[in-house]
């Protein structure tokens, strides 16, 4: 069964991707245009409510947001493709506690970076200097963090790659690649090397072939 992947060209949608190609499910997307307010549509606010993005259909199945979608592809194919989530439980606590970390500490700092130095006036938003000082100092507070785990660790959850490390990809490329924000990544060895490995995986690859471009 084809799996109907509903988003724009953004960073959610990617996670998404990134997840079924790791899996080898054969997929389809269905453009969501933002500037034209597809999410508005009657049709699609029947399948997500909020009228966000990204969203599934896994034949009669529908579920919405990019990290609970990853979860349910890394489960219910997880005799497929490569494991995501880990044999043991001792392997699975912390790939689902370091996807948290990613969604509760990365993602708020790195997400105001890309709005307000990528992004203003798609997201609607004034660039304001002090969000981008504040978040990026913030930021840096957690990449620290990030650097004495991986001096210890090949990937943050421990030493296979998981979903914990597809969530940070997307933004993690906008930092690295498109804002002069490089800085951050390359000024940290372990985080740097963590970064290398990550980035050059086929998957990913895949996915910035498929699209590359707006959040």
């Amino acid at each position: 069964m084809v799996a109907k992947v509903y988003g724009p060209t953004g960073a959610a949608t990617k996670r998404v991707l990134l997840v079924l190609i790791e899996k080898g499910i054969e997929f389809e997307t269905v453009h969501v245009d933002f500037t034209k307010g597809d999410q508005r549509y009657p049709e699609y606010l029947k399948l997500q409510p909020f009228g966000v993005v990204p969203l599934i259909q896994d034949g009669d199945y529908t579920l919405y947001e990019s990290r609970a979608i990853m979860r349910y592809y890394a489960e219910k194919c997880k005799s497929q493709g490569v494991d995501l989530l880990g044999k043991m439980i001792e392997e699975r606590g912390p790939a689902e506690q370091w996807l948290e970390v990613e969604a509760q500490n990365f993602h708020p700092f790195a997400y105001n970076l890309v709005i307000h130095i990528l992004f203003p006036s798609i997201c609607g938003v004034t660039p304001d200097p002090k969000v981008i000082e504040e978040s990026e100092a913030k930021l840096e507070k957690v990449l620290d963090i990030y650097e004495e785990r991986l001096s210890k660790r090949k990937y943050l959850a421990g030493d296979f790659f998981n979903l914990s490390d597809i969530s940070h990809l997307p933004y993690t490329d906008y930092l690295a690649n498109n804002m002069g924000k490089e800085h951050l990544i390359n000024k940290r060895k372990h985080v740097s090397c963590w970064w290398q490995d990550i980035s050059n995986r086929a998957s990913w690859k895949k996915v910035l072939e498929h699209y590359r471009a707006p959040i």
